[in-house]
């Protein structure tokens, strides 16, 4: 991903946190001359078993599962290199705003790209972990507390249907684009019009905004 020096994120925690925080990750591989390349949309989130700093992603590990019918996963070999692609908030950028003329419309955003290698994992007591440290992730971010006890013989059931795997990340890059290369009071212009809408996307870019050195 190519990446503006002033776009680059102020530290890793900023990586860490949105792959947190937007863990619905596109899962891509080159696939074969034939095929091509393979996309999946799944949820992917840190494993938490690592016991290595999370300062920054690389040197990581990070886990996620898909339907396991998915030719995606028959596909994926031990080994292969994939990317795993994070968007975080984004918002249109109306030239309005600027209050100046000559100006362009753009588009904030904040995304990252995981650089790994892919490992299946093998076995129904390795697979229901992942499954199980998925729920406790999400439940702790987004959800109600859920309790998941009652329902763990059903995950045993189902997990026939389930493919995880783990990625050891290589490297990761970050692009946080939030109007960097705008003069301070524009800036402040623009994160003021985000903070306004009635969009929560657009409300959640400008607290970004406001978390810049």
């Amino acid at each position: 991903m190519f990446v503006p020096r002033h776009y680059r994120e102020p530290d890793g925690s900023w990586m860490v946190d949105l792959i947190d925080h937007h863990p619905l990750a596109l899962l891509t591989t080159n696939g074969d001359s034939e095929q091509g390349p393979s996309a999946t949309h799944l949820p992917v989130i840190r494993d938490p078993r690592w016991t290595g700093e999370w300062t920054d992603l690389a040197g990581t590990r990070l886990l996620g599962h898909m339907n396991a019918g998915n030719p995606h996963w028959s596909a994926l070999r031990n080994g292969d290199p994939v990317l795993l692609i994070f968007t975080g908030p984004h918002a249109y950028v109306s030239p309005t705003v600027y209050r100046t003329t000559p100006a362009a419309p753009t588009w904030n955003f904040t995304s990252v790209h995981v650089h790994g290698v892919v490992k299946k994992i093998d076995g129904s007591a390795e697979t229901l972990n992942v499954v199980k440290s998925t729920v406790r992730a999400f439940e702790g971010l987004f959800g109600a507390g859920w309790d998941m006890s009652e329902s763990v013989d059903y995950f045993r059931k189902i997990l026939p249907g389930v493919g995880a795997f783990q990625v050891d990340v290589r490297r990761a890059e970050g692009m946080f684009k939030l109007s960097q290369e705008q003069e301070p009071e524009v800036r402040s212009r623009v994160r003021q019009a985000f903070t306004q809408s009635g969009c929560s996307r657009h409300r959640e870019t400008a607290r970004l905004m406001g978390r810049l050195p």
